[in-house]
């Protein structure tokens, strides 16, 4: 697609933003919110521990998908297959999600929520690398941005406060919290649902590579995962970024995933936690439309290289709150007001960060490779889910302290700060 300085979204810009509207309500209602407390008390009641089989749940979603996640991409990356690709994943995750609205069986709602997991996530392969058919390089920063803005703002929550509501209220008109949950997950999948309507009707696929006539897909679809690593591996400005954006990714994953579990290990009140999470999506929507902005002034890998020195602050922060509790320098009531303090910091550069990331990643690669490329950057990210927490966990149980374990996780920005200056004169 040729340059467009224009300021005015195009059709296709705006149903791919869209699909973040869409599928934004799964990330919370499925995966953060309403959900996990659901079906952990739902294992607990049949003598289970819920937050194990939670997070093995969790843990083998996303390892079969970092498995699939290269060949996903490859597959997409056959003209006019990227679109097929996407809508198998999308009807697994719909579909899924319904099942986990039918069944009151704990192993059935762990395989649910574990299989919707992967259409959720496969669908975001194919959907990332559809950035480059919808628009142009010197857009990309905008439309990435305005994309995670948007999911923020829709399906993080509109349906969110709806469900808070139901579960909060229903009792007064007779529906009890199994009931409320079932209807929060149907809403979700219908919300996921219709509001993909635009992106199916309006976004197509413009870049791509032939099928291979004297080959059979699969085969040709692996050749060209082989190929793609050679590619990532000998271009130094993939490397280094990727590398990068390993260690960074997961510091902002293992950010959001420990907030609240640690918070609730120094006794913070859940209430107060739950609401600072709203406040953090409420204010992730100016701000990542703010951060596009920021990415075209100043250049994105420089925004990116700010968002991780503001990551390295909040851990120093939540190390404070931690540490000062835990020593009696101040008490709880304290506590919540710079977990707040935090949950807005969060907030400012949550979206902003992945938003940038897709972008200039995008940018990088070839648009006609971008399903094999996308299918990697993806595998990256969901690898990078385990190293995390992983060091959370060690440390908790070497040092004996919360607080010591999300200093911890300051090691994994300075390894992304690190990474990049190595390979500066490759970023350039």
């Amino acid at each position: 697609m040729s340059g467009d300085k224009s300021t005015k979204m195009t059709k296709q810009e705006k149903s791919w933003i869209m699909y973040d509207w869409a599928n934004s309500v799964y990330a919370t209602i499925m995966m953060a919110a309403v959900f996990p407390i659901y079906f952990t008390g739902v294992a607990n009641s049949a003598g289970q521990s819920g937050d194990y089989w939670w997070g093995l749940a969790t843990s083998g979603g996303m390892i079969i998908l970092a498995v699939l996640a290269p060949m996903v991409g490859a597959l997409a990356n056959f003209m006019g297959y990227k679109k097929p690709t996407f809508l198998v994943f999308l009807g697994i995750g719909i579909g899924a999600t319904l099942f986990s609205a039918v069944t009151n069986n704990w192993v059935f709602l762990m395989l649910g929520y574990s299989i919707s997991l992967i259409g959720f996530s496969g669908g975001n392969i194919v959907y990332d690398s559809f950035l480059s058919d919808v628009t142009t390089t010197d857009r990309m920063d905008k439309i990435s941005g305005y994309g995670f803005a948007f999911g923020y703002i829709g399906g993080s929550t509109i349906p969110f406060l709806f469900s808070i509501a139901l579960i909060t209220f229903g009792s007064n008109f007779g529906i009890d919290l199994t009931l409320a949950v079932k209807i929060s997950v149907v809403i979700t999948a219908v919300w996921w649902g219709l509001f993909t309507i635009p992106f199916l009707k309006d976004v197509k696929q413009l870049y791509g590579v032939e099928k291979p006539k004297s080959h059979p897909l699969i085969r040709s679809a692996f050749s060209a995962v082989l190929e793609t690593a050679k590619k990532i591996f000998k271009d130094k400005r993939l490397f280094f970024f990727i590398l990068a954006y390993f260690f960074y990714i997961d510091g902002v994953g293992t950010v959001m995933r420990m907030a609240t579990a640690y918070g609730a290990t120094l006794g913070l009140d859940a209430t107060g936690m739950i609401l600072a999470l709203l406040v953090t999506q409420l204010v992730a929507f100016p701000c990542s439309i703010f951060f596009a902005y920021l990415s075209r002034r100043f250049g994105t890998l420089k925004i990116i290289h700010g968002a991780i020195c503001v990551y390295l602050t909040i851990c120093l922060v939540g190390f404070v709150m931690g540490f000062g509790l835990e020593e009696g320098y101040f008490g709880v009531d304290t506590a919540l007001v710079l977990f707040w303090s935090l949950a807005v910091l969060v907030g400012t550069v949550q979206g902003g960060i992945q938003a940038a990331s897709r972008a200039y990643y995008c940018q990088m690669i070839p648009p006609e490779h971008s399903g094999e490329f996308f299918g990697f950057f993806d595998i990256f990210g969901r690898f990078a889910a385990v190293l995390g927490p992983l060091i959370y966990s060690v440390t908790l149980g070497i040092v004996g302290r919360s607080s010591f374990s999300i200093l911890a996780i300051v090691a994994l920005f300075l390894a992304a700060l690190v990474t990049l200056r190595i390979g500066k004169k490759h970023l350039q």
